[in-house]
């Protein structure tokens, strides 16, 4: 029961950061799954089960908010589905010993990037809605859905930064079209595990933990990003993702760091996952005062305007009173 909850959890904060970063929900929780020792094959497997439900609950609510551009779903979604299915027969037949590392290595690379690109990048919402063409999704889709089933994640991580450094599809619309293709790529890769793996090594009762979660937090990740800035939310997640996935390679036989070594690599870890943080919520209070800035030099543009308008009309005008809550007023010195 202990267990049921804690997935529970994890699956609720999964959802959280990939409802408010458009990614991660697969990532976090495939590195969760490896830390508490399930065979790599099988996390993937729990995970894409469950995001199954996820997806299909947040592309239900993209769907009704106008976010989800149906070309680009269909474009993005079979190629995807495609690789994800040849990436989930892949995983499922190498061996444990082969794939926990290979599996760890993928991670390590997407924490990075996360980490990277929310501490030096943020989120870019000035992008400009063009059509997107099937040649540059296809292929897109097919390599994020191969690397979203070997590595438990992934789809967002590749695909959502792919589509908004295009800037051919608005912010919203590309992070809802991403979500709900993602259900696609989640039954594919289910489906190829399913047929691989059958039910060897896949725990029922941890992919309801993991659903039930995502399911209550998918309507709570619109409340959390209005709080939580994404900025922050991305460096810390990736920097947990690196942490965890560090720790596995030096521990695994691929590398068999001794322990000084290890200590070294996972100080300059811990200390460069601190100096990301502190950097982004700096950068977030910058962002947030030129933000502050550029609404009081827009709102004291606006009043200007008004004033200049109101001086041509009594200029037009020359006889008429002003109204009563135009006339200046004047403040009599005591």
């Amino acid at each position: 029961m202990k267990t049921l909850i804690l997935l529970a959890l994890a699956g609720l904060g999964a959802q959280l950061v990939d409802g408010s970063l458009g990614m991660g929900y697969g990532v976090t929780s495939t590195t969760l799954l490896l830390a508490i020792g399930t065979n790599p094959a099988a996390a993937s497997a729990t995970v894409h089960l469950a995001e199954i439900g996820t997806n299909l609950a947040s592309g239900l609510s993209h769907w009704k908010f106008g976010n989800v551009d149906w070309k680009v779903v269909a474009k993005i979604g079979v190629p995807g589905a495609i690789g994800a299915f040849a990436g989930a027969t892949v995983l499922s037949n190498i061996s444990t010993a082969v794939a926990r590392p290979v599996m760890s290595l993928i991670l390590l690379g997407l924490g990075l990037y996360l980490l990277a690109r929310f501490t030096l990048r943020g989120i870019d919402r000035r992008q400009l809605g063009k059509p997107m063409r099937k040649r540059f999704l296809a292929p897109l889709g097919l390599t994020a859905g191969f690397i979203d089933a070997t590595g438990g994640g992934g789809w967002g991580p590749v695909s959502t930064p792919a589509i908004l450094a295009s800037g051919r599809m608005e912010p919203r619309k590309t992070i809802g079209s991403i979500d709900t293709s993602e259900f696609l790529v989640s039954l594919a890769a289910s489906l190829g595990f399913l047929l691989a793996l059958g039910s060897q090594g896949i725990n029922a009762f941890w992919v309801v933990g993991l659903l039930a979660g995502g399911l209550v937090a998918a309507p709570l990740a619109a409340w959390l990003v209005r709080f939580v800035p994404p900025r922050l939310l991305g460096a810390g997640v990736g920097g947990m993702i690196v942490s965890t996935n560090a720790t596995s390679l030096l521990d695994s036989d691929w590398v068999g760091a001794s322990d000084p070594v290890r200590y070294v690599v996972l100080t300059l870890v811990y200390v460069t996952w601190a100096a990301a943080a502190v950097w982004s919520f700096r950068e977030y209070r910058r962002e947030r005062a030129q933000e502050a800035a550029e609404a009081l030099a827009a709102e004291a543009e606006q009043l200007a305007e008004q004033e200049r308008l109101a001086r041509t009309e009594r200029r037009a005008h020359p006889g008429q009173v002003a109204p009563a809550d135009d006339l200046p007023v004047c403040h009599t010195p005591r």
